[in-house]
């Protein structure tokens, strides 16, 4: 890939606010994430407002439904053009197969594995006896069965998922850059990490959107790729 894989990760509760940060750093990212919150908050035409920057969305929905109301929901999104929509492996396979079927032509379904946020004793709790970077394997191979384009996964995982699935596309969030401190995180992957090992998106928030200079901090990681 030649393009900048930075997706900046613009979940802001007000839309003026989100415009302006995506505007001032949109000549070095590579494109924008909207989440959930972002999603409700705005909806459809939040989203139209922000592809009048040019840059490719990613729609982070997480949809995770049976499989009829989840092809409903993909289809009812093509009005938007999407590059990039997330639905969640566990879903099972049905669903994730009838979720690629419904996107649109260009946009590519990528499969949530497990969230960043559960390590191995919420997996316990939920009756899954594999420990994170098991689980995420497993869901990789089911969501590449079921003919999805990639997965998300943490930076931790992509490397060894990469070695399986040769021509997947893989989503990583949760990214740090080697100087920006470690905040709440204990594992820190950094973009430059993240991509040697195989990412093929680079989800990256606060370190952009909370920076006292985004478009410095913007400038920097890009630098690193």
């Amino acid at each position: 890939m030649n393009h900048n894989p930075v997706f900046l990760a613009l979940d802001l509760p007000r839309l003026d606010s989100a415009e302006a940060l995506a505007r001032k750093v949109a000549g070095h990212i590579g494109g924008i994430k909207l989440g959930l919150e972002f999603f409700c908050a705005h909806g459809h035409h939040g989203v139209h407002e922000l592809h009048k920057l040019g840059l490719p969305i990613f729609l982070d929905l997480k949809l995770h439904d049976i499989p009829n109301t989840v092809a409903a929901a993909m289809q009812a999104i093509h009005v938007l053009e999407p590059a990039i929509v997330t639905v969640h492996a566990a879903g099972g396979r049905a669903m994730m197969e009838d979720a690629k079927a419904a996107a649109g032509e260009n946009t590519k379904v990528v499969a949530v594995t497990v969230l960043t946020s559960l390590d191995d004793d919420d997996l316990t709790a939920i009756g899954v006896k594999a420990d994170p970077a098991e689980q995420a394997l497993r869901l990789a191979d089911l969501a590449h069965s079921a003919g999805l384009d990639g997965i998300v996964c943490s930076g931790h995982e992509v490397g060894a998922i990469h070695k399986q699935w040769k021509d997947g596309y893989f989503v990583v969030p949760g990214l740090r850059p080697a100087e920006g401190g470690n905040g709440d995180q204990k594992r820190i992957v950094t973009p430059r990490q993240a991509r040697d090992a195989g990412a093929s998106v680079l989800v990256i928030g606060r370190p952009i959107s909370r920076a006292e200079d985004p478009l410095a901090a913007a400038k920097a990681i890009e630098a690193t790729l």
